[in-house]
């Protein structure tokens, strides 16, 4: 279990860390060096774990001893008046962090078809988030399931941050299809306290539903030819 958890680690570390480091990232070149003076454009793991310690050690580990599996967060700074002033730029820094998320499944889901082609890999009957593969070897096992975390794991991300309720990047990239004036009012109005903790609660139980079908069609292409 200690070896799972150690895995798993790496893989929510590394996937958040990508996560914000592409928000920072954009929000630089688009005009906001907040997170990039802060040090936030880096894969390097120690700057978003000093600036959210909860999110990204204690949750995770905690989450993973009570359901066997890793949640938890990070953030990178950003200036809300330029976000003010730039509407439709945030909504493209918001849609950053689950691009990146998109592109860890795109590049394990390669990785794992790879495997399954050369023989590396073989697919698992359980199909859970540490098991979508399995390998044929013993020096193929921890890669398959490093591979098939990252794959579901980043799957949950890109999905989760998608949902258009504050203060997750699907509420706030909904102002690239509003009008400047209504971005503005609809930004504003998404930042205060309540409205978050309110659309954080109602993500949490709608998320279920929505994530098996999206999980469901994600392993589909994924195994296509080997279920």
């Amino acid at each position: 279990m200690l070896a799972l958890g150690a895995v798993w680690y790496v893989a929510f570390l590394f996937s958040i860390t990508l996560h914000e480091a592409a928000h920072a990232f954009a929000a630089y070149r688009l005009g906001d060096p907040t997170a990039y003076l802060g040090g936030q454009v880096t894969l390097n793991p120690l700057p978003h774990i000093r600036r959210e310690f909860f999110g990204t050690v204690v949750m995770p580990i905690l989450s993973f001893f009570l359901s066997g599996w890793m949640m938890g967060w990070a953030s990178a700074p950003y200036d809300p008046f330029w976000a003010g002033r730039n509407p439709k730029r945030a909504g493209w820094m918001a849609l950053a962090g689950p691009a990146a998320n998109l592109l860890l499944v795109i590049a394990s889901g390669a990785l794992l078809r790879l495997g399954l082609a050369s023989g590396v890999f073989a697919p698992s009957g359980s199909l859970s988030m540490a098991q979508i593969v399995q390998g044929t070897g013993s020096m193929s096992a921890g890669a398959a399931t490093l591979l098939s975390i990252l794959f579901t794991l980043n799957v949950l991300l890109f999905a989760f941050n998608l949902l258009p309720l504050p203060p997750l990047d699907g509420s706030s990239a909904l102002a690239i299809v509003l009008s400047e004036r209504a971005a503005l009012a609809y930004l504003s109005f998404m930042r205060q306290p309540i409205v978050g903790m309110l659309g954080l609660l109602f993500a949490w139980f709608v998320f279920g539903p929505i994530f098996r079908p999206v999980l469901y069609l994600a392993l589909r292409v994924l195994l296509a030819g080997y279920l």
